[in-house]
């Protein structure tokens, strides 16, 4: 493939891999499998390598995150980003809207939408591309957080029109990200996030691009501040053109014609926004038609066609019985407070985190006490503040233990982390966290295998490890409270099926630190092989982009324990699957090909092919491509002028073929063209 051949079907790429991307993150309907935007994706990935002039600003490949920042450029907005006023309560809106009136007579409307409760960013496009993404910071000064911004996928880095806009929206991390975000951290020992809206903020503000790649954030687009060329009479006329765009904008806004609209329309999401799948603590009123909007103007810090109505904290008094203590799969101690029962944000609670011992001290919650309870974006009911005031001295401080509660081995502190850890790979509290784990639905997906079951088949030393789950009989099981013949016919079909899973779903499941499900997927498709990932160096683990030093570093240190390579041989006698059964998944033909399974490297200049189209051959037939030699290699296929990959393979007795031999091979599959 030449450069003007490799230019067209790199545009092609482009094309498809952004309309996918929308269809997946702007409208909720993919038209294509996992596998194939992946499939597509790697074609891309290998071109813009091979031709890196043509990379360009607004290629997909560029969302993962690239070289860490030395810090943030300040940006002058070209149209100020003015912060709302706020009304509390009806009497404030009816205000408002008395103002609007008198400025406009009496035929107007206003478009409500819901407050989003992230970060206010402005997106600059120069005919169509994305150029750069902004802060609000003071409104008039933001910073250049654009490299940030690239990774949030439901923003275009390309518009469906060559236009020149700037617009304004909220970035966001839905609750399910923040959920899992907090989970990781405090297993890991970190500080949480306090709720969506600081982790959001606090990850478009990090250096290195990679972590807000890896955060799962969100946007919805609400507003134009500066367009070229077009003229738009209204904001719900705006809001439709950034659909067309190709923006993610909020769906649940609406046109009312009065403020008796407005304020039936906050009092239903008032009632509503537990069930929405991100956060918003208000709704923003805003007058529809912009001469209206320019008749009414702006204050020096606010305009006046446009109101924020938040929503009250629902913050409520309830009494601390107690603090327990649980230890979670990696060992992290975590303190929780027991309450008295109390409704908040529509359901009752009776436990809240109090997250590490710092934060007790620091805020003085002691045992008795009354306290402050809410739920942290409106998800994780927190202990807010203590009530000293209302103490009558029955109160207790709380120490937390020297030793595991599970266990009673010694509690320590690693640097650098502010939680209390168990250390003891035998705690019996972190086995059974970790075997919950493993049979978990984003691990192996054993139905039927919950909490209460682990803890059962724990506690009667039937399971102490996860290869013991895959050696349980049906005569253990029906021995069980509450499990007759059915149920455990069903649990033990549901853990030989989960045998076939494929090697991504093993790895999630033996709770690598740091390894997530998307890195778990990478790494699966890269080595194909547990046997290979397990024998992978850590510069090997580094030359995968989304792949970094902490994160390699963890997955050498976890396959060099003894205790886990025993662990893994044990899962192989089982009949657990090792191989990573994606995109790559072998056909019958493909298991028959010299490459199937096979890891392969190409070196120097074939004469029939180029490099692009020899990987693509050698891929249909199963093989699995990569840029460098080590002892994980198989084959090495040598042109003229081969260099240090050649020479390394020599040294490691890599098995090495010209290029006879690969046309060779390639003819008795029947492939060549």
């Amino acid at each position: 493939m030449d450069i003007r051949e490799a230019e067209k079907r790199a545009e092609e790429l482009r094309r498809l891999l952004n309309q996918y991307n929308y269809e997946y993150h702007v409208l909720d309907r993919p038209s294509v499998t996992d596998q194939e935007y992946d499939r597509l994706m790697q074609e891309l990935i290998a071109l813009e390598e091979k031709f890196p002039e043509l990379v360009t600003p607004n290629s997909p490949t560029q969302r993962v995150g690239g070289e860490v920042l030395a810090g943030f450029q300040k940006v002058v907005h070209r149209v100020p980003m003015l912060s709302l006023s706020n009304a509390f309560n009806e009497g404030d809106l009816r205000d408002f809207d008395r103002r609007v009136r008198q400025a406009v007579g009496g035929d107007y409307s206003y478009v409500c939408e819901l407050k989003i409760d992230g970060l206010a960013v402005s997106l600059r496009y120069e005919d169509g591309v994305f150029v750069q993404g902004a802060t609000r910071g003071d409104g008039t000064t933001g910073e250049d957080i654009t490299a940030n911004l690239r990774t949030i996928r439901s923003i275009p880095l390309e518009l469906k029109e060559k236009v020149t806009i700037e617009v304004r929206g909220e970035a966001f991390m839905p609750k399910k990200a923040f959920l899992a975000l907090n989970k990781k951290r405090e297993e890991n020992g970190e500080e949480v996030f306090a709720n969506p809206r600081n982790a959001a903020a606090g990850s478009l503000r990090q250096l290195d691009p990679k972590i807000a790649a890896s955060r799962q954030l969100d946007i919805f687009l609400y507003g134009i501040g500066y367009i070229e060329n077009k003229r738009i009479e209204n904001h719900s006329e705006g809001l439709d053109y950034l659909d067309y765009l190709g923006f993610k904008t909020n769906k649940e806004r609406r046109k009312c014609k009065n403020i008796d609209e407005v304020i039936a329309y906050i009092e239903k999401w008032q009632k509503e926004r537990n069930n929405l799948p991100y956060e918003i603590d208000g709704i923003v009123i805003k007058v529809d038609s912009y001469r209206q909007q320019e008749m009414l103007g702006n204050t020096a810090k606010s305009p006046r066609w446009a109101i924020a109505y938040k929503f009250p904290a629902e913050e409520v008094v309830t009494r601390l019985i107690d603090i327990e203590l649980s230890v979670g799969r990696t060992g992290v101690v975590t303190p929780t407070a027991v309450l008295e029962p109390v409704r908040v944000a529509g359901t009752t609670v009776q436990r809240a985190s109090l997250h590490n011992e710092d934060l007790i001290r620091e805020k003085d919650i002691r045992i008795g006490d009354a306290v402050v309870i809410r739920k942290a974006g409106d998800i994780i009911p927190e202990v807010v503040r203590a009530l000293p005031e209302r103490r009558t001295g029955d109160e207790k401080p709380y120490a937390m233990p020297e030793n595991c509660p599970e266990c009673k081995s010694r509690l320590v502190r690693l640097e650098g982390e502010v939680a209390l850890r168990c250390i003891n790979p035998k705690c019996p509290a972190q086995i059974r966290e970790g075997l919950i784990h493993f049979a978990s639905r984003d691990a192996m997906n054993i139905e039927g295998m919950g909490e209460k079951v682990v803890a059962l088949l724990h506690k009667k030393g039937l399971v102490e490890d996860v290869a013991d789950i895959y050696k349980l009989r049906k005569d253990q099981l029906t021995a069980l409270e509450r499990m007759g013949d059915k149920s455990a016919d069903n649990l033990l079909r549901a853990i030989e099926s989960s045998k076939r899973n494929s090697l991504e779903r093993l790895l999630i499941g033996l709770g690598i630190r740091h390894v997530g499900a998307k890195a778990a997927k990478i790494l699966a498709a890269r080595f194909q092989t547990l046997d290979r990932l397990m024998a992978a160096s850590r510069e090997e683990l580094m030359e995968i982009r989304e792949i970094g030093e902490k994160m390699a570093d963890s997955i050498v240190t976890f396959f060099r324990m003894p205790q886990v390579r025993e662990l893994v041989e044990e899962l192989k006698s089982l009949g657990v699957n090792t191989v990573y059964q994606g995109g790559q998944s072998l056909d019958a033909g493909q298991k028959d090909s010299p490459f199937a399974g096979k890891t392969v490297v190409l070196t120097g200049k074939l004469e029939r092919f180029t490099r692009n189209e020899a990987k693509e051959l050698i891929e249909k037939l199963g093989g699995n491509v990569t840029g460098s030699v080590s002892k994980n290699t198989d084959i090495v296929v040598a042109g003229t002028d081969a260099g240090s990959k050649l020479t390394k393979a020599q040294s490691l007795g890599v098995e090495i073929w010209d290029e006879a031999r690969f046309l060779k091979e390639l003819e008795n599959q029947e492939v060549l063209p």
